[in-house]
């Protein structure tokens, strides 16, 4: 997948588009190369950026601490850091919380 970069060092990187301010925490589907989650938590005070770390950690069975925000904290366009997880696993995880099309 494009939008998972493995970094070698037992870490993934996500490219990631976040739509705040939705009706529901989910995966909405892909957005060019980035994955484009909808988040409930507004984007104030780093609501946002807390929510997308959380629903990560959730989404692929890893605690919070392992899950941070590489860049992009002001803007929608983020990537997302994950340590300990194997692509293969991510690979899979992702492809069942897509939306079929």
């Amino acid at each position: 997948m494009d939008c998972i970069t493995d970094l070698k060092n037992n870490s993934l990187a996500f490219n990631v588009y976040v739509q705040p301010r939705a009706s529901m925490n989910r995966v909405a589907g892909m957005h060019g190369n980035a994955i484009k989650i909808c988040i409930t938590a507004p984007p104030v005070e780093n609501k946002a950026n807390g929510a997308v770390i959380h629903f990560f950690a959730d989404l692929f069975g890893v605690p919070k601490s392992t899950v941070s925000i590489k860049s992009g904290r002001q803007g929608r366009n983020k990537k997302v850091l994950i340590q300990n997880l194997a692509l293969e696993e991510a690979e899979e995880i992702l492809s069942r919380a897509l939306p079929k099309t």
